[in-house]
């Protein structure tokens, strides 16, 4: 039986309107890496070159001393985030404008700030999601406009099996395309973004401390698969481009991404075998 959270909503409602601003250079090095662990190509990269999409979540990413670190490998709460007594944080979704292009070399600059935080009861209990905007610009030249969200949740129960096989099959789209998910992949791209969150490294954790089925494939990376695959589609970068979590996707999954055209925008998702949606998308060009 789940112990009730007490949470003093104004204290963390008074987040609201705080400011982060942090800078970062887009490396050949990084952009090599990152090229390597999405196989994105063996070409060395060079200064002035576009950067590969979706990078800036690579880039300016939280150094946290270790000793600061909580037991789920995230830095302990506070500091910029409001410190939301739920043990379970996730990326549920953002919602990006882009106007120009990342390059190789760029000194990229990242201004962030609080723009809400709700509490909800959902399904599974006590939900607090917390709207973070960012404005990503080079030389005062403003990049992307993203809205983020980051939904906090209670701690795990062991799963239902009746509820999963509830879960509806996701649709099959107009494009599809395989795509290889192994705890290699998990452990490159949470080093790449310095993300020390447990439940896409550490299979001892993820399966007995946070109850999932095996590590749990990233948001962003997802995200990433997506828009490379739109883009692909397209023969061009989409202009606006939004991506909503639906249910968490693991390393021994076989994964799938979509997409179907309809109406000018391009729908994407994610989907395991026989499986409900990973992860929605929408893309939308000129």
């Amino acid at each position: 039986m789940k112990e009730t959270v007490e949470m003093d909503v104004e204290y963390l409602r008074s987040w609201i309107g705080r400011k982060e601003v942090v800078s970062d250079f887009v490396s050949i090095d990084l952009v090599r890496k990152f090229n390597a662990t999405l196989d994105l190509g063996e070409r060395l990269p060079v200064v002035g070159d576009t950067a590969p999409h979706l990078i800036q979540y690579c880039l300016a990413q939280p150094a946290i001393q270790a000793h600061l670190l909580g037991n789920d490998g995230h830095p302990q709460k506070g500091g910029f985030l409001p410190p939301v007594p739920l043990p379970r944080r996730m990326w549920a979704g953002s919602n990006l404008v882009f106007h120009g292009h990342i390059l190789v070399g760029d000194l990229v600059r990242r201004v962030s700030h609080i723009a809400d935080v709700v509490i909800k009861e959902g399904r599974t209990g006590v939900l607090c999601f917390v709207t973070v905007e960012h404005k990503v610009d080079v030389a005062g030249k403003l990049l992307i406009e993203e809205t983020q969200n980051i939904v906090y949740r209670e701690a795990a129960m062991p799963q239902d099996p009746s509820k999963v096989a509830e879960s509806e099959p996701a649709p099959t789209g107009q494009h599809q395309r395989d795509v290889v998910v192994s705890p290699t992949l998990l452990f490159r791209y949470s080093a790449l973004t310095f993300n020390g969150h447990r439940i896409h490294y550490d299979r001892p954790y993820a399966t007995e401390i946070e109850q999932y089925p095996g590590l749990v494939l990233h948001g962003p990376l997802q995200a990433t698969l997506l828009l490379n695959y739109a883009a692909e589609l397209k023969g061009g970068v989409p202009t606006k481009f939004m991506f909503r979590g639906q249910s968490p996707l693991f390393d021994d999954d076989k994964v799938s991404l979509h997409a179907t055209e309809d109406n000018g925008r391009m729908k994407l998702w994610t989907a395991r075998e026989d499986g409900p949606i990973g992860m929605s998308a929408e893309a939308d060009w000129p």
